[in-house]
């Protein structure tokens, strides 16, 4: 994983059930629980705007963290799950796992395509139609890449991107064991429609040429 390991402050949570939970709501704090790593599970809570401002930024449930809670020691881990309000759409609550650097996780990683002006079936009209913006890997705690890059240099219209053709960071393997696609360049819809036209025409020429020599 590119760069420092980030912060994510919490607090211990002192009671649990529905009512902490709601209370922790109430003063502006979204309720938690870290769980696995061999250890009991730690009832927590987090600051809602922090968290709201994470969820917004993206890519928080791939992000490995180092957590700080008073008087535990610090942990990595990463958010399994978060539970939103039905109608709000707001966080009422997260999971979090306690990772070791040797673990292995399966996560969904942002898939970055670059060198759009050097692919000549883009300058040509293409379209770049994007089957998997993310692509899910099993990767080391210790080594969580924020994306995997994708270069279009030299795709024509009509080329496939699969993953086997993606250089993946070292360590990290797909979920998926077929070659599935990525990406592919496609022809513009005029072409389309103006080759569709083409052939339409080319079909009526053949029907006309049939009926003359039926007269015949």
């Amino acid at each position: 994983m590119a760069g420092e390991i980030p912060d994510l402050i919490a607090e211990a949570r002192a009671g649990t059930g529905k009512g902490a939970a709601r209370q922790a709501r109430r003063d502006g704090k979204v309720p938690g629980i870290v769980y696995g790593g061999g250890q009991d599970p730690l009832p927590i809570q987090v600051p809602f705007n922090m968290l709201l401002k994470k969820l917004k930024d993206g890519r928080f449930l791939s992000t490995l963290y180092n957590l700080k809670v008073d008087g535990q020691d610090d942990v990595r881990v990463i958010c399994r799950s978060v539970q939103r309000d039905v109608v709000k759409d707001l966080p009422t609550h997260v999971d979090f796992m306690r990772l070791k650097r040797t673990s292995k996780v399966n996560l969904f990683i942002h898939v970055d395509f670059i060198n759009h002006e050097k692919a000549p079936g883009l300058k040509r009209g293409g379209v770049l139609t994007v089957v998997r913006p993310e692509v899910e890997l099993i990767v080391t705690a210790a080594d969580i890449p924020e994306s995997i890059t994708v270069d279009l240099e030299g795709l024509d219209i009509g080329d496939t991107v699969t993953i086997s053709k993606v250089t993946l960071p070292e360590g990290a393997k797909p979920t998926i064991e077929r070659d599935f696609v990525i990406a592919n360049i496609t022809a513009p819809s005029g072409l389309v429609s103006a080759e569709a036209s083409e052939a339409g025409e080319d079909e009526d020429a053949g029907d006309t040429e049939a009926e003359d020599g039926d007269e015949d």
